[in-house]
């Protein structure tokens, strides 16, 4: 990946209409607007995840089956993927901040519907409008690289990723407690408030962003076909990505089942508290980063796949006890964290000025393999429980290592 030159990339990029490459920073951006979009990042990736530990109570809200209610997570992932193609590609073309607060503020719109909806279909197709507006951290994750001096990019990326983190399980946390408290209707409100919030506080300090190309929308997403067939890492960091996230994914959307389950007995606040703990795996994003600037980023893929085996493992063979679960959480969500950030510093490694529409492709691919592994995960839940579950993910992870070692020998990877 660091050897090819100048020319193959002219070669590979002739058909996206683009301006010249922006000068490249010589110096970090500051601490505070690191934090800044840390913290952005964290606070609006949460909205795709807040149901996942209220499923049962909607379930039992609406006298649903455990099927039809696994539906809001899948739709929420599908509609980020969906939300991912149709938007964040703007964000090579149009002004950044303009485009981060309108969708925060579309997205309080859908969270509001999501709690007063009167039947699981409207709060289903809720959450389907949640995922397409809740593209947010997608926008920030490429202006944060962008900022940075290239020897830098993965430790500046790894340290907006590790918000994403704190944002996915930190939220899972959150909306087990609230749920508890005040009911799952109220966990919608409060999200919908802080988006607002959130979208008041970025109109104010967020920094403007020039767009990096000049092309028109149609343009800009037929590129997108032209990047994806030229570029190998891309496809391949998007297939890798796509596997792994399918694992995680099944994991979460059927925990909240597994813990009302004998012998186990818990509810949504448990379910929450695993997200409390592996709020360890957000530490792995800075050092992964780092290991990315200075080695390949794929071997720690190598890594974290093999990390995300011994996890399932643990959970397949102690998934009856609350011990064995929380030691699963600690594996699984430190090394797909390690895995999502060495991959993203490959993604940023690619042109600056097409930074977006790479990481468009990327997390298309990634949200596709979590809504697929959901669904899946769903299904094998009714059928065969938690062993059907833990099938679904080890096929999934062996799927990836198998492409991993497949592709090992490349040099342009």
């Amino acid at each position: 990946m660091h050897n090819r030159n100048a020319t193959s990339h002219t070669v590979r990029f002739v058909a996206v209409p683009a301006t010249p490459p922006s000068h490249v920073p010589s110096h970090p951006p500051s601490r505070r607007l690191i934090w800044l979009l840390t913290i952005a990042t964290g606070a609006s990736v949460a909205n795709l995840y807040y149901n996942q530990p209220l499923l049962s109570d909607i379930a039992r809200t609406f006298h649903a089956s455990s099927r039809a209610t696994g539906a809001i997570a899948t739709l929420t992932q599908a509609g980020y993927a969906v939300g991912l193609l149709l938007f964040v590609p703007l964000g090579d073309v149009i002004e950044r901040r303009r485009l981060i607060v309108t969708l925060l503020c579309c997205v309080t719109g859908a969270l509001l519907l999501a709690a007063v909806g009167p039947t699981l279909g409207v709060v289903a197709a809720a959450s389907f409008a949640i995922g397409v507006t809740t593209v947010v951290p997608q926008l920030i994750l490429p202006f944060a690289a962008g900022l940075a001096p290239p020897a830098m990019r993965g430790r500046v990326v790894g340290h907006v990723v590790s918000g994403l983190l704190v944002g996915i399980l930190a939220g899972r946390a959150v909306a087990g407690v609230v749920n508890d408290l005040a009911g799952w209707r109220a966990m919608y409100v409060a999200a919908a408030g802080a988006m607002l919030a959130l979208a008041l506080l970025l109109r104010a300090v967020l920094p403007v962003s020039r767009p990096a190309v000049v092309a028109s929308y149609g343009a800009l997403v037929r590129s997108l076909g032209t990047l994806f067939r030229g570029e190998p890492v891309i496809r391949d960091a998007a297939l890798l990505g796509a596997l792994i996230f399918a694992a995680f994914s099944a994991f979460w959307t059927t925990l909240a089942f597994r813990l009302q389950e004998p012998p186990l007995h818990s509810g949504s606040a448990v379910a929450g508290a695993f997200g409390l703990i592996g709020l360890v795996g957000a530490g792995v994003a800075p050092l992964a980063g780092r290991r990315a600037d200075r080695r390949r980023p794929r071997a720690t893929i190598g890594l974290a796949l093999l990390g995300n085996v011994a996890a399932w493992l643990v959970l397949l063979v102690f998934g009856h006890t609350l011990w064995g679960i929380g030691v699963g959480v600690l594996l699984l969500d430190a090394a797909t964290q390690a895995a999502q950030v060495s991959n993203q510093a490959r993604v940023y490694a690619l042109p600056v000025e097409a930074h977006s529409r790479f990481n468009t492709i990327y997390m298309v691919c990634y949200f596709i393999g979590g809504s697929l592994g959901s669904a899946v995960a769903v299904l094998a839940w009714s059928a065969f429980r938690w062993n059907g579950v833990c099938a679904v993910a080890l096929t999934s992870l062996l799927l990836a290592y198998g492409v991993y070692l497949a592709r090992r020998g490349r040099h342009d990877l």
